[in-house]
């Protein structure tokens, strides 16, 4: 056997996870707009690296159900339904008030130190209307409950729920403004207060507030799917 063949083939194995997790942070974040087409040529030459390990992180994404291939040359980020939407919003509940409700039990002072500053910077970020850092910095806080909770596993099924929904939440977030981070208020005060029922109504709230503004931009798009 060759020797570098197991050099080479951990090699292409890290480009391909570093190519995914960079269009998938880029989804995640809202960087991608819904219905927008990808190109792997234009990727790979925006990522600076070869085509191979953008189609397999392409294809990676669509299995996600972060993207969907329209034919052999149209990949387009998707254009979430009414009901999708929905039914990923009850999931969203449930585990990130898990995260909640986890994270008011077992957050140390370092934890709602940082929660903190999440807060502070998205305050800043909203009012001088840097929508990319804001969203960028509300992500990282609801991820932030999963982490602080000790629960990878949960974090990592919530990745994939952000990976349809980041789109979405970019949308909304410029006309949601500050209704997009009230609630994380409440949920910082139930974590520093360890009351963990206090902490899940509040992350409910934030996510039912947001999901409001999101729906109605939705409904304008599918009247049909919002009459049914």
């Amino acid at each position: 056997m060759d020797p570098n063949f197991a050099l080479e083939a951990l090699e292409h194995e890290n480009l391909g996870n570093t190519v995914y997790g960079r269009i998938a942070d880029a989804l995640i974040k809202g960087r991608l707009a819904p219905d927008a087409r990808l190109t792997i040529r234009d990727l790979a030459q925006s990522l600076g690296t070869s085509v191979t390990p953008v189609r397999d992180a392409i294809l990676r994404l669509i299995q996600d159900g972060a993207l969907v291939q329209k034919s052999a040359r149209d990949v387009r980020v998707p254009r979430i339904t009414i009901r999708r939407y929905k039914e990923i919003r009850q999931i969203r509940l449930e585990l990130e008030g898990l995260a909640a409700r986890e994270s008011a039990l077992k957050a140390d002072p370092a934890a709602i130190a940082r929660l903190r500053d999440l807060i502070a910077r998205n305050e800043a970020a909203i009012a001088g209307k840097d929508w990319l850092a804001a969203l960028d910095l509300n992500q990282t806080f609801h991820f932030a409950l999963a982490e602080i909770a000790g629960m990878p596993v949960l974090r990592g099924i919530l990745y994939r729920l952000w990976l349809q929904m980041g789109p979405l939440i970019a949308e909304s977030y410029q006309a949601g403004g500050r209704i997009m981070i009230d609630h994380h208020y409440a949920v910082l005060d139930a974590i520093a207060r360890r009351d963990p029922d206090a902490a899940e109504q509040a992350i409910a709230q934030d996510i039912g507030d947001a999901g409001r503004i999101i729906l109605e931009r939705m409904e304008q798009r599918e009247p049909e799917a919002a009459a049914e």
